[in-house]
């Protein structure tokens, strides 16, 4: 049996078809199928055809990716196209993605 893994539930939130718009969503795709395959949930929310989502969830920019689950959440505005810093401002860092040597390592500080 294999261990239980999370769902990680995320919303974007874009503005038409405007090319950050496509980029964003092309990247997050990409990042998604690469690390995270099959144990996530993207909702991709045009907010100029649900204006009343992005309101409802305080959106004031596009693109806005937000991870809903697991705790805590998180958002990112703006430009999606590093991979790095995208899995870091998600908190989605997976350990053997993290090189201890690099800028970008995280460590635990005990609390």
């Amino acid at each position: 049996m294999s261990p239980l893994r999370k769902t990680y539930i995320l919303k974007l939130y874009v503005a038409g078809n405007t090319p950050n718009s496509v980029r964003a969503l092309r990247t997050l795709n990409n990042i998604l199928d690469q690390e995270f395959k099959g144990v996530y949930a993207l909702k991709v929310i045009d907010v100029l055809k649900n204006p009343q989502l992005a309101e409802e969830d305080k959106i004031l920019a596009t693109p806005t990716l937000s991870k809903i689950l697991p705790p805590p959440v998180r958002k990112i505005i703006g430009d999606l196209s590093d991979r790095e810093k995208v899995l870091i401002g998600l908190d989605l860092l997976y350990e053997e993605i993290s090189d201890p040597g690099t800028e970008f390592a995280r460590q635990d500080d005990g609390g």
